[in-house]
């Protein structure tokens, strides 16, 4: 049954907010209600609410902070459809926010609630204007809630993150952190709304320096529920940084696109190399290993690049053969351009990169022009 609230318990009602802690979801029904139940415990005596940013969970999510928020007015839910990624739930949550200052916190209970009083005084105190939950101030201890795999990967984005990054923190990826709201609508238009990493984008984005604050604290194992970090995430975060070591002149979709064309290359080059060892002429060959990369670049953009709306079953086949209509006149020019060195230069791996550069950078634009390919911008309530 849910607990009841009673405004004197933080006098929201009296003088606002003071803090938002908003709430990435996706798939969290069953720890909806222990995570209101630790903000309840820790939170006495400060103004707050939680806005829980749903990417409409399949697990009913959103229904489970709703019935709560039938009884208790500090719990709010964003439900959002046909828009997914963490840091545009967080953007949206922290512009639907009026209190000065926005916490961040996971739904699957592995961040440490009991330090949300100590984040808000450094705050208020004026010590720091943004302050972050970090594993990573003990590196000789282990963090629990992290697999091997995980804790090596979460390094390498630490290592990535510090060499553009003119603040060093210990954790500049990490999910658990509170900032002043003034400081995220500084930058909200700058951010990208893909991926998950969205503390390292806010830290880079800002104009100039930001005072920043670190507290340790202890990452527990997930009790239910499964992870959301795959290779994706570990891509998405990836472009990211790149993005911005670029000054912004190459977005992460973009980023996204090279990886896709890079591989595309890979494959076109495998099998022109193959090819032309059985004997095929070189025209023959540069068909096989152009209509190969054709079909390796739509795979690798609907599984990575447009993951969150990648086409399944018939939708996939439908795709696949409007891309083959749009992409015919790339693998046509591919051919006659690696034809063209190849007569020239008689050195087929040198045509082959010719020939696939070009039929990579048309089959990135054929498959941006797919229907659903397009970005979906979060709509900001607030």
């Amino acid at each position: 049954m849910s607990e009841m609230f009673e405004p004197g318990d933080s006098g929201a009602t009296a003088r606002g907010y003071e803090l938002t802690v908003v709430v990435p979801t996706f798939n969290e029904h069953d720890n909806v209600a222990p995570l209101i139940a630790r903000l309840r415990a820790v939170l006495g005596g400060i103004a707050w609410q939680a806005i829980f940013v749903d990417d409409h969970s399949p697990d009913g999510t959103a229904e489970a902070v709703k019935a709560i928020a039938r009884t208790d007015p500090r719990i709010q839910c964003l439900h959002r459809v046909g828009r997914r990624g963490l840091a545009g739930a967080v953007i949206e949550g922290a512009m639907a926010s009026a209190a000065p200052f926005v916490a961040v916190i996971d739904g699957d209970l592995q961040h440490d609630e009991s330090i949300l009083p100590q984040m808000l005084e450094r705050l208020k105190s004026g010590e720091a204007e943004l302050v972050i939950g970090s594993r990573y101030l003990d590196l000789d201890e282990t963090v629990e809630g992290l697999s091997p795999i995980r804790r090596k990967v979460s390094l390498a984005a630490r290592g990535m993150a510090a060499a553009v990054l003119r603040t060093p923190v210990t954790d500049p990826v990490s999910g658990f952190f509170m900032i002043r709201r003034e400081r995220v609508m500084a930058v909200a238009p700058r951010l990208s709304v893909e991926g998950f990493k969205i503390l390292f984008d806010l830290i880079i984005s800002q104009p100039g320096p930001i005072a920043i604050a670190e507290l340790p604290y202890r990452f527990k194992a997930r009790t239910d529920g499964a992870s959301k970090f795959d290779m994706r995430a570990a891509l998405d975060y990836a472009a990211l940084v790149g993005s911005r070591m670029s000054g912004n002149l190459v977005s992460p979709m973009m980023m996204l696109f090279f990886v896709a064309g890079a591989t595309g290359v890979a494959v076109h080059l495998a099998v022109l190399g193959a090819a032309t060892e059985f004997g095929l002429s070189f025209s023959w060959a540069q068909t096989a290993a152009g209509f190969t990369a054709m079909i390796s670049n739509y795979l690798v953009n609907n599984a990575i690049t447009y993951r969150d709306r990648k086409r399944r079953g018939w939708a996939l086949l439908r795709g696949f053969a409007r891309a083959c209509v749009l992409s015919a006149p790339g693998l046509i020019t591919s051919v006659a351009v690696g034809s063209l060195v190849y007569r020239h230069l008689d050195v087929w791996w040198l045509a082959g990169i010719a020939g696939a550069g070009f039929g990579a950078v048309w089959n990135s634009v054929v498959t941006a022009m797919q229907p659903g390919a397009a970005v979906k911008t979060p709509q900001v309530r607030g």
